[in-house]
């Protein structure tokens, strides 16, 4: 099988056998791509991430990350402005995901991917120590390669329109190629933003019921349905995440599940907690028991009314 290119072509084709070069950086690319789309979809999907009163919004872990972040005052004027932008860091990744998985402006794309990371690490995974706990460093790290070596011509749609455009206007100049090849490219993502606004825009026509009354009481479960040692998780009045846990027969007790270090939300670990961003790690008491937060899970105060467990 012959490698050598066809004429008008710049880069090497995708029928390259898998062992040379220009396949090595596909595995990458896929994590990488399918990492910020799934990323950026569900942060678009998640009715808490542009609510300005939930703990686990953007406009709350903006707060939380404000105040050690070496880029403080930047993030605090973006603070203000939550939603506008909450929706620039979920179209973004939702937008370099894609970009980088069809091969449409990919070098583009990987730069997009490089800076949002690299924000990701100043601000969210600052104060990680040792700083290679983080994953943010490490994903602004893995996109270098992308940067520098874009798609390769390995399954690139921006090589495809090309190559259709040459097809189609043989006479066209380099230039006007490249002018064409920005036009479609810009019209393709211009169709995908749109889907991205209509998801966004079916979201905001049909919300979510408003939250019951926070002074109202919720049935958690049934006293002989919760086992001694076990946890189940519920959702709070006013709608936040937590978990009831029943350490002993007689016992009760239940925590929000939000990291007090960046407001992530933590999952049962043994007999305790574990926030699965940085690695803090709470008890049955919801008392830390491992960095990088320092406060303790926020309490839920519970009661047993009637053999249920039920909101105080």
């Amino acid at each position: 099988m012959s490698l050598k290119p066809s004429p008008g072509e710049t880069t090497p084709r995708a029928d390259a056998p898998p062992r040379t070069p220009i396949w090595t950086l596909l595995p990458l690319r896929v994590f990488l791509g399918g990492t910020f789309l799934c990323a950026g979809l569900s942060k678009i999907l998640d009715t808490h991430y542009l609510d300005q009163t939930s703990p686990l919004g953007v406009h709350a872990q903006m707060l939380h990350a404000a105040t050690t972040s070496p880029i403080g005052p930047l993030v605090s004027f973006a603070a203000e402005h939550p939603t506008v932008t909450g929706l620039a860091i979920a179209l973004g990744e939702v937008a370099v995901g894609l970009g980088t998985l069809l091969g449409l402006f990919a070098r583009v794309a990987a730069l997009g991917g490089f800076l949002l990371a690299l924000s990701f690490f100043l601000t969210v995974s600052w104060t990680t120590r040792p700083y290679y706990f983080g994953a943010d460093i490490v994903f602004a790290a893995a996109w270098t390669p992308l940067l520098i070596a874009g798609d390769a011509g390995l399954f690139s749609t921006t090589d495809r329109l090309r190559a259709a455009i040459r097809r189609r206007r043989p006479d066209a100049t380099p230039d006007g190629v490249e002018r064409r090849v920005l036009l479609w490219g810009g019209l393709i993502t211009a169709a995908t933003a749109a889907l991205g606004a209509v998801a966004l825009t079916r979201r905001t026509a049909n919300p979510e019921p408003s939250p019951a009354d926070p002074n109202s009481h919720t049935v958690i479960a049934a006293v002989s349905a919760v086992a001694v040692g076990s946890s189940t998780r519920f959702t709070t009045p006013d709608g936040s995440t937590a978990y009831l846990l029943r350490p002993s027969a007689d016992t009760f007790m239940a925590f929000l599940a939000t990291c007090t270090h960046q407001g992530c939300p933590v999952t049962p670990a043994g007999s305790g907690f574990r926030c699965p961003c940085h690695g803090s790690t709470f008890d049955g008491n919801g008392q830390v028991t491992g960095g990088p937060a320092t406060k303790p899970l926020g309490k839920v105060p519970v009661r047993v009314v009637d053999g249920q467990v039920t909101t105080a």
